[in-house]
C-alpha cells in the first residue's frame, strides 16, 4: 500500500486493507487503448464529488459509520454489500479502495496472479509486491475488481499504487506503461458508472486529471508537493488529502494548525490519520 514512507517517528507498519475477504465475480471486459474517449463531457453518468465534499478514509478495523461526512472511502474486499447499502441509507457516497498496482497475498483473488506478474516487495508492507502492469492478464483481473465494485454498489473507486514506474518494482516500467494502465482504469470505471480518483502519481497529473474525478494524496504537505495538485482544484474536483506524521497528530509546535491553514487555502479536504487507516485517530482540518 502507498508509496515508500520514510517517517522515523512512525513505529507501526503493516499491509493495507485488512485480512477478511469477500466475493469476486468473473466478468471481464476487453481493453482498447482510447484514452481520450471520455474527456470532459457535458453529462457524466457517474457520481462526481465537488471540492466541498467531506470524507472519511478507513481501510482496517471495524468500520466506524458515525462520522458526519459526505463520503466514505473504504476497502472493496473487506466491506460487504450490506454495509455499503447502509452507508447509502445514511446519505453517504461510497468510494471503494483496492490496490491496482500491487499483489496482496491475503486477497481472495490472489491465485489469479501468476509468478511472472509479481515483482519486488514493497518496503515495510509485508505480503505486498509490485505487479507488472504491462501484462494483459492484470487488465482482466482489474476489470473483475471493477465489476465487483459495481455489484457491491460502490459509487466510485480508489485504485492504489498506480505510480509503480517511480518505484523499484523489479520491472522496467516507464511513464508510458503507467499512463496506459491508469487511463485504462479510468475508462473502464466510467464505463461501469463509477467515478475514479487519481492516487498520488503527481508527475502525470497534467495528463491524467481530465480523465479522473478527484485526487487522493498522501503527505504532499510533508514533502512540499501540494502545489502540483492544483489542476484538480482548478477543474473544481476535490483533493482528498492525508498527512500521517506524529507532529500533525500531536500538533507539535502548532505544526498541524499551520498545515491545515495552508491546505485550506489550497482548497483541499485534509485529514490527519494513522498510517494504518484503522480509525484509531482522526483529525479533520474542517471539523
Amino acid at each position: 500500500m502507498k508509496p515508500i514512507f520514510f517517517i522515523l517517528s512512525l513505529i507501526f507498519f503493516t499491509g493495507c486493507g485488512g485480512t477478511n475477504n469477500s466475493e469476486i465475480e468473473d466478468n471481464t471486459a476487453p481493453f482498447t487503448n482510447t484514452p481520450t474517449a471520455h474527456t470532459h463531457t457535458t453529462e457524466k453518468k457517474w457520481y462526481t464529488p465537488d471540492t466541498n465534499t467531506t470524507w472519511q478514509w478507513q481501510l482496517q478495523g471495524t468500520l466506524n459509520t458515525t462520522y458526519d461526512v459526505d463520503l466514505y472511502d473504504i476497502d472493496l474486499f473487506d466491506t460487504s454489500k450490506n454495509q455499503i447499502q447502509k452507508l447509502h441509507q445514511n446519505g453517504k457516497k461510497v468510494i471503494c479502495y483496492f490496490s491496482a498496482g500491487t499483489y496482496e497475498n491475503w486477497r481472495i483473488d490472489k491465485d489469479k496472479f501468476s509468478t511472472e506478474m509479481i515483482g519486488n516487495t514493497l518496503d515495510e508492507w509485508e505480503g505486498e509486491r509490485w505487479l507488472d502492469i504491462r501484462n494483459q492478464t492484470i487488465y482482466t483481473i482489474m476489470t473483475d475488481r471493477l465489476d465487483l465494485a459495481k455489484t457491491k454498489g460502490c459509487d466510485g473507486i480508489e485504485p492504489d499504487n498506480i505510480d509503480g514506474y517511480q518505484n523499484n518494482t523489479g520491472f522496467n516500467l516507464d511513464q508510458e506503461d503507467q499512463s496506459k494502465f491508469n487511463k485504462f482504469l479510468s475508462k473502464e470505471a466510467h464505463k461501469r458508472g463509477l467515478s475514479i480518483g487519481l492516487k498520488n502519481d503527481l508527475d502525470q497529473i497534467i495528463e491524467l486529471e481530465p480523465l479522473f474525478d478527484f485526487a487522493v494524496n498522501e503527505q504532499c504537505y510533508q514533502y512540499h508537493e501540494c502545489d502540483r495538485l492544483k489542476p484538480f482544484i482548478k477543474s473544481k474536483k476535490p483533493v482528498f488529502h492525508v498527512e500521517y506524521h506524529d507532529k500533525y497528530i500531536h500538533n507539535t509546535n502548532q505544526e498541524r494548525d499551520k498545515m491545515c491553514n495552508q491546505t485550506d487555502i489550497l482548497g483541499f479536504q485534509t485529514l490527519v490519520l494513522p498510517i494504518l487507516l484503522d480509525d484509531s485517530f482522526r483529525y479533520s482540518c474542517h471539523q
